[in-house]
């Protein structure tokens, strides 16, 4: 299933979609009313959403919602930096000298930097160094801890897009990358939690990011060098794991700080990944 999280009436509900439109788990009063506890509840909710999605009556047109971010406020927000090795060479290649991480190189995002899939996301008023960086990412389905690599796979609800937005000059002042990672509005993911049997392979897949309809990300997820399971184990040796985390995989190369190509107010940034959709955000001036 694709799940997702939507508002219709100035009210926001869960669901899942297809091509024929969506489906309100609504319609189920036992199905948890929020996606957290969707999650949470595991396999139990899991069974009846299914249920309710093999009816084809009653669905809702996709035009008549406004799709939201899956989890309004993920308990973590994990990232995964240099993770391609197309992305390591550009950065290498800028000046940085870096070796090929033997460990994966992790940071944080602040839950309030979760955006909505097509959202406006902003420009903050203290740089001018905003950038993309197109990922796949996991949404973990079951609390854990020390989860084997071969067993990761039973812990993972879905995959879903993120745009790790980045203010590089705030990112780089500091080596934990945290706070120019976490601006509000800088992980706009979804459109939906793509279940794993709805994917073919989630080590295959081909990812592209555009800026104003030009391509300056392409790449495949074959070429991750921690891959989603390695990624799992490493994680949940130091620290448990919850329903509604998120972990960011990491960026192919393209990305904008190499040739000093950073976004601008009006600039709209897509992020596609096969067999997922793709998000697509437009920068905006940052309120104040």
């Amino acid at each position: 299933m694709k799940l997702i999280t939507y508002e219709k009436d100035s009210k926001s509900f869960i669901g899942s979609i297809d091509e024929g439109g969506i489906v309100a788990f609504e319609n189920d009063p036992s199905i948890p009313k929020d996606m957290l506890g969707f999650l949470d509840e595991g396999l139990s909710s899991m069974e009846k959403a299914k249920s309710l999605h093999a009816d084809k009556k009653n669905r809702i047109a996709l035009s008549d919602v406004n799709l939201k971010a899956p989890i309004s406020r993920p308990p973590k927000i994990i990232a995964i930096g240099l993770n391609y090795s197309d992305h390591l060479e550009e950065v290498k290649a800028a000046g940085r000298e870096i070796d090929k991480p033997e460990v994966p190189m992790i940071f944080n995002k602040q839950s309030l930097s979760a955006n909505g899939p097509f959202s406006e996301v902003h420009d903050p008023s203290v740089s001018e160094m905003l950038d993309f960086e197109g990922e796949l990412t996991i949404v973990i389905g079951k609390k854990c801890r020390h989860v084997a690599k071969e067993d990761a796979h039973k812990v993972i609800a879905g995959y879903t897009i993120a745009n790790d937005f980045s203010v590089r000059d705030w990112q780089l002042r500091v080596p934990t990358f945290t706070i120019g990672k976490s601006f509000d509005t800088h992980c706009p993911f979804g459109p939906a939690i793509v279940t794993p049997d709805e994917l073919t392979d989630p080590h295959n897949l081909d990812i592209k990011t555009f800026v104003n309809g030009e391509e300056r990300q392409s790449s495949n997820t074959k070429h991750l060098m921690f891959n989603c399971f390695d990624l799992v184990e490493h994680l949940s040796t130091a620290f448990t794991l919850e329903p509604g985390d998120l972990i960011l995989t990491g960026t192919p190369g393209g990305v904008g700080v190499v040739e000093g190509k950073f976004l601008k107010q009006g600039d709209v940034v897509k992020v596609e990944i096969a067999e997922l959709g793709y998000i697509e955000n437009k920068i905006i001036d940052e309120p104040r």
